[in-house]
């Protein structure tokens, strides 16, 4: 049966939305989409919510226009701003000596249950990376396999609450229910990424106008995530100072004259901030001398990123760089030199049926990802914001949403009968207090000795 879903991008300095149809078998076709310019965000957050639900409504109504269809639910992107991440593991024993999907979704609700997630964090993604059956590790998927034991290694990326309530009323005002919430690099990496890079490991950097997203794929699960509050915005506004030009000029020379390569000796005419009938010629030299300095600086804040994550020997396929940013030209020749020669690839959305031309550009990954991902694009396994197990070969396995203290390992001394109103605390199992023990110790030290005087 055909679906209809509508993707919302949000970024930094554009909304996107788009809506497409999706068949039996995930074959995607896009039907209509919208761009709007981002107001109310900045570094991905979401600073006005009026604002920010104009620029998403805005959006959604060209999309719907071009489409020719309503839709009242949408999958939303978030960026990587306000989130941490952590690994976690978790352990089940198989009953019936074959392992079912409901076994999985307990060994990975499980993990979740003994991470220690903050009160103000919520759950985005819970990814597992590595599933181990009985003494056997890096099994890639584990449905079926005949065991005794099972384990998994999750990798679990939260976001502060506040934040996710924003987006969501955010999303709520411009007319629009949120179905599902992405983490926008995890978004991106479903995009680009290859069937071989997925395997091999490579990080995908996707770098926006004011953030840069960083995910690192490998053995077919995300390993690690990181956000950088640095984009081609800031490339934008060094011209501008440097130059002593307004901000719009500056992004016109940005784009025009934007390159890493060996500079011009040529000069160009430019309007005087705070006097814009006055002009003042300009070098390409100086132009070209800005956009490196801060372009080098952004890719070893990425290279230090890549370093903290311990994850660098996994990265087989290299560096994939997406994103708005990646126009620049020469930008793959320096992020070579600077990743330690390192693969770098430039990469666009993967192609589909009805893609328009505009979304064939890298500042558009994210927004495709989303759609990827409403087509089951997903990782293997993974439990989602709704608390929904996902499987991308199986439909999704809906269960009510659960609260994380209410998951309780099945090797924990149970039954467990918890009576209504009672704290996880007043649920575990109580040792007994030291006093008792003390009059447990001296009762069986009578028994002994009263045995020993009769024995002897």
């Amino acid at each position: 049966m055909e679906k209809s879903v509508l993707a919302i991008d949000i970024g930094s300095t554009k909304v996107c939305a788009i809506i497409a149809n999706i068949d039996e078998d995930n074959e995607i076709k896009i039907i209509g989409a919208g761009i709007a310019k981002a107001q109310g965000l900045k570094k991905g957050s979401i600073t006005n919510i009026e604002l920010a639900s104009k620029s998403i409504k805005h959006a959604i109504s060209d999309a719907k226009r071009v489409a020719g269809t309503e839709l009242k639910r949408a999958i939303v992107s978030l960026s990587g701003a306000y989130t941490k991440s952590l690994n976690s593991s978790g352990i089940v024993n198989i009953p019936n000596k074959e392992i079912s999907a409901t076994e999985i979704d307990r060994v990975m609700r499980t993990s979740l249950y003994n991470a220690n997630i903050p009160n103000e964090f919520e759950v985005l993604h819970a990814l597992p990376y590595n599933f181990k059956v009985d003494d056997q590790e890096s099994i890639e998927d584990p449905l079926g396999m005949n065991a005794a034991r099972l384990e998994v290694e999750t990798h679990i990326i939260t976001s502060q609450r506040t934040n996710l309530n924003n987006l969501r009323k955010a999303v709520q005002a411009a007319g629009v229910e949120v179905e599902n919430i992405i983490l926008s690099g995890y978004a991106s990496a479903i995009a680009v990424l290859t069937v071989d890079e997925k395997e091999l490991g490579a990080a995908v950097i996707d770098m926006g106008g004011s953030t840069s997203n960083i995910v690192i794929h490998s053995g077919n699960s995300v390993r690690y995530n990181d956000f950088l509050g640095v984009g081609s915005s800031h490339i934008t506004n060094d011209l501008s100072m440097a130059l002593h030009t307004p901000l719009n000029m500056a992004e016109s020379v940005k784009l025009e004259y934007g390159s890493l390569n060996a500079p011009r000796n040529e000069l160009i005419e430019l309007p005087i901030i705070g006097d814009e009938n006055s002009t003042h010629e300009v070098s390409l030299e100086v132009v070209h001398n800005v956009i490196y300095a801060r372009v080098e600086e952004t890719l070893m804040i990425i290279a230090q990123s890549l370093e903290k994550s311990g994850l660098k020997d996994h990265l087989g396929a290299g560096i994939v760089l997406t994103g708005g940013f990646t126009r620049i030209e020469g930008l793959r020749e320096l992020a070579i030199a600077i990743f330690d020669n390192m693969p770098v690839r430039i990469a666009k959305p993967v192609e589909m049926e009805g893609l328009f031309d505009t979304l064939r550009d890298p500042s558009y990954s994210a927004a495709i990802g989303l759609v990827k991902y409403a087509a089951a694009g997903y990782s293997a396994y993974e439990i989602d914001i709704n608390k929904n197990m996902r499987h991308h070969n199986e439909d999704p396995i809906y269960t009510e949403p659960v609260a994380l203290d209410d998951i309780v390992p099945e090797f924990m001394d149970a039954p467990l009968a918890p009576a209504e109103n009672t704290s996880v605390l007043d649920r575990l199992v109580q040792l007994p207090k030291r006093d008792a023990k003390k009059s447990d110790e001296a009762s069986v030290f009578a028994k002994f000795w009263n045995w020993a005087t009769q024995l002897f």
